[in-house]
C-alpha cells in the first residue's frame, strides 16, 4: 500500500516515499523473483493457481505525482499496479488531511494517462470520507456513484474499491459489493477479511529491504487470510 511519491520533508502522516526509495523497493522485489502487479491481475492469477511470485501494488488517493514519479519507476521494473482515485476531487488537493502540505491530485487526463499505461484504475470513493460514518446517501455516492463516474472517465467500470482511511464495517462492505465491485481493499479488516475487504501492508520511506522482509512475514502472522481469494 503506497500513497504519494515525492518530497518527504513535510510528511506528518508518513504517506510519501521518495522516487529513489520506490526504485529501491521495486528493485528489491525483482531481485527476489517477485513482480508487482495490479490487484485485479493478482486475484485472477490466484484463481488460476498461478499467483506465486506476484505482489499486488496499490497507490491510494490518486496523487498527481503518480504519473511523474511512480509510473516511470513501475515501467522500468516491469511492474503493474492499481491506482485508487477520487473522481469527486479531480485536479483538487488532499483537503481531508488537516496536517501537512496540500498535494495536488490527478486530473481526468492524468488518470487516463495512467490507464493507457496499463495501470488498473480503482475507486477510492468519491471524496475520501470515512464510510463507517456516512449516511445512506453519502455511502451510495461514495461507492456506486464514484464507480459510474470512473466508468465514464476511463471507458471501463472499475473492478476495485479502496476504503478511505482503511476503515471498514459490514455496512460499507455490503455497499461496495452491491455497487458491483469485484473486490475491495482495506488495511486490517479483521473478521470482515474477504474478497471485498482485503488486508494490505503499508509501505513507507523507512522501509528498506530488511523491513520489507519483516513486514511480509508479520503480515502473514497478524492478518487473517482472505478466504476464497
Amino acid at each position: 500500500m503506497y500513497h504519494s511519491v515525492g518530497d518527504v520533508t513535510d510528511d506528518p502522516y508518513r504517506v510519501t516515499v521518495t522516487p529513489a526509495r520506490l526504485e529501491a523497493q521495486l528493485r528489491w522485489l525483482r531481485r527476489r523473483g517477485l513482480r508487482g502487479v495490479s490487484v485485479a491481475e493478482l486475484l485472477a492469477a490466484r484463481a488460476r493457481g498461478e499467483g506465486r511470485g506476484l505482489v499486488g501494488l496499490t497507490f491510494d488517493d490518486g496523487y498527481a505525482d503518480f504519473t511523474e514519479h511512480a509510473l516511470p519507476a513501475l515501467r522500468r521494473w516491469g511492474c503493474g499496479a492499481t491506482l485508487f482515485v477520487l473522481p469527486g476531487r479531480l485536479g483538487g488537493v488532499n483537503a481531508w488531511d488537516p496536517l501537512g502540505p496540500r498535494k495536488p491530485l490527478l486530473t481526468a487526463e492524468g488518470i487516463r494517462e495512467a490507464a493507457a499505461e496499463g495501470v488498473e484504475i480503482g475507486s477510492h470513493g468519491l471524496t475520501h470520507v470515512d464510510l463507517t460514518r456516512a449516511d445512506d446517501a453519502t455511502l451510495h455516492a461514495e461507492t456506486a456513484a464514484s464507480r459510474d463516474l470512473l466508468a465514464e472517465l476511463t471507458g471501463t467500470a472499475p473492478a476495485g474499491f479502496c476504503y478511505p482511511y482503511g476503515t471498514v464495517d459490514r455496512r460499507a462492505v455490503d455497499a461496495v459489493r452491491a455497487a458491483g465491485y469485484a473486490y475491495g481493499c482495506g488495511i486490517d479488516p479483521g473478521p470482515l477479511t474477504g474478497p471485498h475487504a482485503l488486508p494490505r501492508v503499508h509501505v513507507g520511506q523507512g522501509d528498506t529491504g530488511v523491513r520489507l522482509l519483516l513486514k511480509t512475514r508479520l503480515h502473514r502472522l497478524r492478518r487473517r487470510p482472505a478466504a476464497g481469494v
